[in-house]
């Protein structure tokens, strides 16, 4: 992902709430809370575990898999929207917000 001027990179924690289906519905950052109002996006993409020279004993789970969500949210209803970037690395419990646009 390539950073521009309007863009912010962070690699923060944030706690993400999901819907029973598993969608995105508010991501609380920095003692905020900000609601999703768009419909989000979701991938995924594979890790060079190889280059982190990272390994993990037998029945781990998926330890190759980083998952995306570029979510659109807002504070409130009259407030600017912004866009989230999420990432959540292989086996790993929490949520970071890598960029915020």
């Amino acid at each position: 992902m390539i950073a521009t001027a309007n863009e912010t990179t962070l690699n923060a924690r944030v706690d993400v709430r999901f819907s029973p289906t598993g969608r995105p519905l508010a991501v609380r950052y920095d003692g905020r809370l900000w609601v999703v109002t768009e419909e989000p996006v979701h991938w995924s993409e594979r890790d060079a575990w190889w280059e982190r020279r990272r390994t993990a004993p037998a029945g781990a789970g998926n330890i190759v898999d980083i998952e995306f969500w570029r979510v659109q949210v807002k504070l409130s209803a009259n407030a600017a929207l912004r866009t989230f970037l999420l990432r959540r690395e292989p086996a790993a419990a929490e949520w970071l917000l890598e960029s915020i646009s």
